[in-house]
């Protein structure tokens, strides 16, 4: 899954790709290098951040959507929580809804995913983006996160989502420490006996600066694809990048050094 942020403010790439002619060209850049998904996204989740109104997040995604309609190999991905700018988005060609609120923010969402018969991700955040980073507390992480998927994805089916159209996401750097997150990354086995795909968002995260000291995001393009191929040995199904051809690799060596069954 390759990420397309328009947005002016997200950590890694804040207004790189905040134009409609700029976005949809970096889309078609990652579906040409190979991503199976392209996932775009109006609204920044980095921690701090206060998010954005309906009309202003509609405004930047949905002529992004228009631009790109019949013009990909890669699946269309819409990140948001609102159910208003997953409905615009699934009307224009999206397969999936990325909800970093795992429908909480706005539980119509779930409701949208269901008619249109599309793929949704659930992802764990403790907290808001805005607060999330002040004082994340578990008292077993891993088992609190899958409780927490589990719920959702229940929550998901009853409102008509297909359970095999479902997938989560632990939510690295949502709420976690740098111990939870690596908790969390060992757990890819424990995460996948839910029953459902597992995709994994840690590119570019401050993770690779806590343990490697790589100051700015860009520069950690290189960890992530490592990152990516442990991921893949441990039977991740999905990771979520910034960077394609080098993950690709990584995730084609991780997956040739998963265990035999």
């Amino acid at each position: 899954m390759g990420v397309v942020n328009v947005t002016p403010d997200s950590f890694s790439d804040g207004g790189d790709f905040s134009s409609v002619k700029a976005a949809a060209s970096q889309a078609r850049r990652l579906s040409g290098e190979g991503a199976d998904i392209v996932d775009i996204g109006g609204e920044s989740t980095r921690p701090g951040s206060q998010g954005v109104s309906l009309d202003g997040e509609l405004a930047r995604v949905v002529p992004v959507f228009d631009s790109l309609q019949g013009g990909l190999s890669a699946a269309l991905s819409i990140d948001t929580t609102k159910a208003a700018v997953a409905r615009a988005c699934l009307l224009r060609g999206a397969k999936i809804v990325n909800d970093v609120s795992a429908g909480r923010v706005d539980p119509a969402i779930l409701d949208e995913v269901a008619a249109a018969g599309a793929y949704l991700v659930l992802m764990h955040m403790q907290g808001t983006p805005l607060t999330m980073q002040e004082r994340p507390t578990y008292t077993d992480v891993v088992a609190e996160v899958m409780a927490f998927l589990q719920e959702r994805a229940e929550a998901a089916a009853t409102r008509g989502v297909a359970r095999d159209r479902i997938i989560v996401d632990p939510g690295i750097g949502f709420g976690k420490t740098l111990e939870h997150n690596l908790a969390l990354l060992r757990a890819v086995p424990r995460l996948k006996a839910l029953g459902f795909p597992v995709l994994v968002g840690a590119s570019r995260k401050s993770l690779f600066k806590a343990l490697l000291g790589l100051e700015a995001p860009k520069a950690r393009d290189e960890a992530t694809a490592q990152l990516t191929a442990v991921l893949a040995a441990q039977g991740v199904d999905i990771v979520r990048v910034h960077e394609v051809p080098a993950n690709l690799r990584a995730a084609r060596l991780g997956d040739a050094l998963r265990p035999l069954a």
